[in-house]
């Protein structure tokens, strides 16, 4: 084996690179392929407390190369409590260079992987087949967190000649699956497979999203879109499989719910940078959606701090309901009362499994969408639009409407265009929410509870209001509480229906 030794960051040059808060390190560089047999180097280094977000090792790569492999390792020494411990994720950009947003992109796996390929024909999940071709490339080291004592690693490169082999050519699935025309269709948008830091195969999320009652879902992998040629064969008439990615950056998570094939969002800056509104533009000519996910989580770089500006969506409820599902859905309502008092366009909500392996159930919960077709455009037609409610399972449905005046209508997401005094009677009919309590909410709070719904959990709640008093209503399904004034755990909630005439 062929040794570098490589120090910490200040032995070395450092220089800014296109990224925001990223640093390159002194490289590695390879003989050529005389003599055809593999060759390895290794490099050291130890990160600092407060390193930048991304360091980049340059890697120099000759010609002839058949397979480029990197493994790597560091330390996790013991921290008091309350203080973080090591965790370094990696990646690697090829020849074409680490500028944001270029197409030097080839894969990332952030820590779920300690080591990955790349060859023409195949490639580790998470990463891009393709030719190693001649040229710098670059592995990318993000130091999620580093300890006190700082972060030392270690990362062999292994170089494999010879002729590159026949190159992958991916297979994309359909753009639609065989719909009812215009209907209610459920959904999980917000998934993980072993392409990024989940444990199921596409075939078997597949399996457990039919199980659970899904029309659709979207492929959501950490900032990277290796996956997008890997659901062909998941798909079918009875299945729309769309195309995303999860932006994984250090200031909250962002799904790109349903771009077009093989489309790549950057995730490295953060909310000081001013970059994210450029990405969320790209996301939207990609044809996808912008939607934050789970904008209270606890978890470190979790939380949302780019505000909702660009946001078509938001994802209130995300997995198992929690106290951060319950922030969300109440800083959502917030975010309507503001958009009824100035006038501005509202933003719906739905919601997801983010289901990465068992016991994580896939489709709980699921955002139901009233949709003209099951497309890809008609399902982000109906979220855009609000036409949507989210279910904790397919055993719950519902249906929610406003009526009043001469016979006037609305449904969820819609709008009731009556006087101010008009009475308004709005009616909820559900299926599948045993001992449920049924709340109506309003831009004044909640109006109306209901008794507990019979244990059958079929039943119909009825509420009379105007829109002088209530400018929306939305319902919430809600479990019993176990002890207490505070109302139990949701089983659904609807976006909202908004009451009276616009100007």
């Amino acid at each position: 084996m062929c040794e570098d030794q490589q120090g910490g960051l200040g032995r070395r040059a450092l220089f800014v690179t296109g990224a925001a808060a990223a640093l390159t390190l002194g490289g590695v560089s390879f003989a050529s392929a005389a003599g055809g047999r593999p060759q390895t180097r290794t490099v050291r280094g130890t990160l600092p407390p407060g390193a930048p977000d991304f360091v980049y090792v340059p890697v120099e790569v000759p010609a002839g190369v058949r397979e480029l492999k990197v493994a790597y390792t560091y330390d996790r020494p013991s921290v008091p409590a309350g203080t973080t411990g090591n965790a370094l994720d990696i990646g690697v950009f090829d020849e074409r260079g680490t500028d944001l947003g270029g197409r030097g992109f080839r894969g990332w796996s952030g820590g779920a992987r300690t080591e990955f390929f790349i060859r023409a024909d195949e490639a580790t999940p998470g990463y891009l087949p393709g030719p190693v071709r001649e040229g710098t490339w670059h592995i990318a080291l993000g130091p999620y967190t580093v300890a006190p004592q700082g972060l030392s690693y270690e990362i062999t490169v292994t170089l494999t000649y010879g002729e590159p082999g026949e190159t992958f050519e991916p297979v994309y699935p359909p753009e639609r699956a065989k719909g009812r025309g215009r209907a209610w269709y459920r959904g999980d948008c917000h998934l993980h497979s072993w392409h990024s830091d989940g444990r199921r195969t596409p075939a078997e999320i597949g399996e457990l999203a039919r199980a659970a009652g899904l029309d659709f879902i979207n492929s959501s992998e950490h900032n990277t879109h290796a996956a997008h040629a890997h659901w062909a064969d998941v798909a079918g008439d009875d299945l729309l499989v769309m195309l995303g990615e999860e932006i994984t950056t250090r200031n909250g998570h962002v799904v790109a719910l349903g771009t077009d094939p093989g489309t790549f969002v950057d995730w490295r800056y953060r909310a000081r940078d001013n970059r994210f509104g450029r990405f969320a533009r790209q996301v939207r000519r990609a044809g996808g959606l912008v939607v934050p996910a789970h904008p209270h989580a606890t978890c470190i770089g979790c939380n949302w701090k780019f505000g909702f500006g660009e946001a078509d969506a938001i994802e209130v409820w995300n997995g198992p309901y929690t106290p951060d599902d319950e922030v969300a859905l109440a800083d959502w309502d917030s975010m309507l009362v503001a958009s009824v008092r100035d006038g501005r366009d509202w933003i719906p909500a739905m919601g997801s499994s983010d289901a990465h392996r068992a016991p994580d159930a896939v489709g709980s919960p699921q955002t139901v969408v009233l949709a003209d077709d099951l497309t890809r455009e008609a399902v982000q037609e109906g979220i855009r639009a609000g036409r949507s409610y989210i279910a904790e399972s397919a055993r719950l449905s519902l249906s929610f409407r406003a009526s009043g005046g001469r016979g006037e209508h609305a449904g969820i997401g819609e709008r009731l265009g009556v006087g101010r005094d008009t009475p308004v009677t709005v009616r909820l009919e559900v299926a599948g929410a045993p001992r449920c309590t049924v709340r109506f909410v309003t831009d004044q709070g909640v109006l109306h509870t209901s008794d507990p719904l019979p244990v059958s959990g079929a039943g119909t709640v009825e509420w009379r209001t105007t829109p002088s008093y209530a400018a929306y209503v939305r319902a919430e399904l809600r479990h019993e509480a176990a002890a207490g004034p505070l109302p139990g755990p949701l089983a659904a909630f609807t976006n909202p229906i908004f009451l009276g005439r616009t100007g």
